[in-house]
């Protein structure tokens, strides 16, 4: 069992926080565990929570689709994990204090499959792993290095379901992405 199973495992049965008790289950995340590229959102919504794993519902086939488009996919080269592991009520944004109690689970998750790059989608993800005052609508697709890691940030793939018009921006963030990738050997 690989240090990530065992970590999966562990989280499985976590109830540190609220957000457990209304779930019906952890989210814990998805793909290859030597990934170079991680994907980060902000949590289950009620697909995920019915399925157990993240992106599933619409915008999951939505960044499935991005995701083909730059030769990444959730089966083969990437990882996909949340802030937050279980669904908040009515897919409310996390509060703080949730993803407080939750981050330690995504930062052993980066600790095992060590990415070169995460991409973080959506303002709450960006704003927990970037900077707090990480604005998507004009900070998109952009790189920051922290720790030895690339992250950027792109919009959600729910709000580009919302708000279309931002869809050929998130496009280019992915092309963005895979050329970064590919300039560092990624791909």
């Amino acid at each position: 069992m690989s240090n990530l199973e065992k970590l999966r495992k562990e989280c499985l049965e976590c109830s540190r926080c609220p957000l457990r008790d209304g779930a019906r289950q952890v989210v814990f995340g998805v793909g290859n565990e030597n990934a170079d590229i991680m994907f980060v959102g902000e949590g289950p919504g009620e697909q995920e929570d019915i399925q157990g794993e993240p992106f599933v519902g619409r915008s999951g086939q939505l960044l499935d689709k991005y995701l083909e488009l730059i030769d990444l996919d959730r089966n083969k080269n990437i990882y996909i994990a949340n802030i937050v592991k279980c669904r908040p009520e009515n897919n409310r944004d996390p509060k703080e204090e949730e993803q407080d109690i939750c981050i330690d689970w995504l930062r052993w998750q980066v600790r095992e499959i060590k990415p070169k790059i995460i991409v973080c989608l959506g303002r709450i993800a960006a704003q927990k792993l970037i900077s707090p005052d990480f604005r998507v609508t004009s900070q998109h697709g952009k790189f920051f290095e922290k720790g030895g890691m690339l992250f950027m940030g792109t919009f959600h793939p729910s709000a580009l379901l919302r708000y279309e018009a931002n869809k050929p921006l998130a496009l280019s963030d992915f092309q963005a992405l895979r050329e970064k990738a590919r300039e560092l050997g990624l791909l």
